[in-house]
């Protein structure tokens, strides 16, 4: 400990009780989440550890912010546990080893953030509101790289802590989630910076949260209070909840065609049908017969979107492809869209030839990517881009920039995921794209949720998980596009670059009697 610096708790924590609080800390993150959205976990997660943080030296910062992640991610996509038993013969003795790994890999980014925090307070000893915004910062920063590294896993954002609070996830449509995640670790952490703080220093830090809650609170009721005229395209929704272990069965294709085709001929009036991710489980484009079919329960000028795989043969072999199609009463498909960001073990296995894994999901062969998000032009309803399942998951990678469309479909298949909260956390990505683009996004998954959402993010319809059944309803009215659908994350960039200049302003000027130095090694 250096002369002259206060001392705020034990000048010797022990390690291993540092990363036991941690670890706690961040498996309270996920009743932040959908479905629990508990608002009040966020200040104590995120406060508990700064404040351990303050008080651990710069080389074992990242083993705490490590375990933090392991709280996190460990409860957080448990659920992933569940399509292991989907073949419980094949992989299930991989369930637990999988989530466990996966989970440690991931937390290396919180433990990326803490270590970087320290790293800087070690060389200019911030305090106060300066060493709050700090750790949001090097927070967002390590989430962003989560969010891209390795074709990124933008799972769980700290934003998604929001989005059951229709006020508070409106500024998503400025800053994005990365850049709502930001202000809500940094306004998540004030009551730890009150807690560290000296006493004269503390009213500052009560105004900077009043005013920064009231700012977003106020700022979003006044967007999302805004009026956003309706379409007069009426949509079907089919929910067939076909079990995964029967989805691929001999047989099951045409039980599944059955299912959707009664489904789909229920009374009332649509312009566009919606079936799920492969709906179809099998190649629709070489089934003469199926198409027929379904051509024959299309009223006229009515459009099905479908999700079905594909494959096309060529000089190096066959390449197959997660495909939503388009069809009308003629049985020809009018345009499709293939799946661009596959997930890894699922559609695909990484190094393949080196590791010794096989696929969880059934098929032939590895999907091949498409090219990217793309926009579709279909008779009688507005412009659409398609996200497959797992696509809706990153921000600002879900819409062509080129060609902006009027609203999202998300044909999705989580019946991977059982009952579990993972269909939850999954909508709640849907959700938050649909802020941040200003459009409504419409999903259809196969045991649910299936759901309508409006642009500023409201559920209008929705099909609970194990749910067979439709939603008829209008598709809502696309916004003007949003600061962050013109942007992207150069809105983050800014945020990040204010918070450097903030606090290099602070640490010149020196007079916050809260400053710390993170120097100290811990035995």
């Amino acid at each position: 400990m250096k002369p002259g610096l206060p001392q705020i708790v034990s000048e010797d924590p022990n390690l291993f009780q540092c990363m036991g609080l941690a670890l706690v800390a961040g498996g309270l993150t996920v009743l932040t989440l959908p479905p629990f959205s508990w608002l009040m976990a966020v200040p104590v997660a995120f406060s508990v550890l700064f404040i351990v943080l303050r008080n651990i030296s710069t080389s074992r910062a990242f083993l705490v912010g490590w375990a933090f992640g392991l709280g996190q991610f460990g409860i957080g996509i448990s659920w992933i546990a569940e399509s292991f038993y989907v073949d419980a013969e094949r992989f299930g003795a991989l369930a637990i080893p999988a989530v466990a790994g996966l989970s440690a890999g991931i937390a290396i980014f919180p433990g990326m953030a803490a270590m970087l925090f320290a790293a800087i307070m070690q060389r200019r000893a911030f305090g106060g509101i300066a060493a709050g915004l700090l750790f949001a910062t090097c927070w967002v920063v390590t989430e962003w790289l989560r969010g891209h590294i390795l074709t990124g896993f933008p799972w769980n954002l700290a934003a998604y802590a929001l989005v059951d609070y229709a006020a508070l996830r409106q500024p998503a449509a400025w800053v994005g989630s990365y850049g709502l995640g930001f202000l809500t670790v940094f306004i998540g952490i004030l009551p730890g910076v009150l807690t560290v703080a000296a006493p004269k220093r503390r009213a500052p830090v009560h105004v900077l949260f009043a005013v920064a809650v009231t700012g977003l609170w106020v700022g979003g009721a006044l967007r999302s209070g805004q009026d956003v005229p309706p379409t007069d395209v009426a949509l079907r929704i089919v929910q067939g909840n076909v079990p995964q272990v029967e989805k691929w069965v001999p047989g099951s294709r045409q039980r599944a065609l059955e299912k959707y085709l009664g489904l789909s001929a229920q009374p009332g009036r649509f312009d566009v049908l919606l079936w799920p991710e492969t709906a179809f489980p099998g190649f629709l484009d070489e089934d003469a017969a199926a198409r027929a079919r379904i051509s024959a329960a299309l009223p006229d000028g009515r459009i099905l979107l479908t999700g079905a795989p594909d494959r096309v043969e060529g000089d190096g072999g066959t390449r197959y492809f997660n495909t939503v199609q388009a069809y009308d009463g003629t049985s020809e498909i009018l345009t499709g869209y293939a799946k661009h960001h596959l997930v890894p073990f699922g559609e695909y296995v990484p190094l393949r030839g080196w590791l010794p894994i096989e696929r969880l999901t059934e098929g032939l062969g590895d999907f091949t990517p498409g090219p990217g998000p793309r926009t579709l032009a279909i008779p009688g309803a507005p412009l659409v881009a398609v996200a497959i399942c797992y696509e809706i998951i990153f921000p600002g990678h879900v819409v062509d920039d080129l060609f902006r469309p009027d609203w999202i479909f998300n044909a999705t298949n989580d019946a991977w995921f059982g009952t579990s909260i993972g269909p939850e956390q999954h909508l709640a990505s849907a959700r938050m794209r649909a802020v941040e683009e200003g459009l409504p996004v419409v999903r259809a998954a196969n045991t649910g949720i299936s759901a309508i959402i409006d642009a500023n993010g409201n559920v209008v319809a929705r099909l609970d998980t194990g749910e067979t059944g439709t939603i008829d309803a209008g598709l809502p009215g696309a916004r003007t596009p949003t600061p962050y659908a013109r942007f992207g994350d150069w809105t983050l960039l800014v945020l990040v670059f204010g918070c450097w200049v903030f606090g290099w302003l602070a640490s010149l000027l020196g007079r916050d009697p809260d400053a710390r130095h993170f120097g100290t090694e811990v035995s």
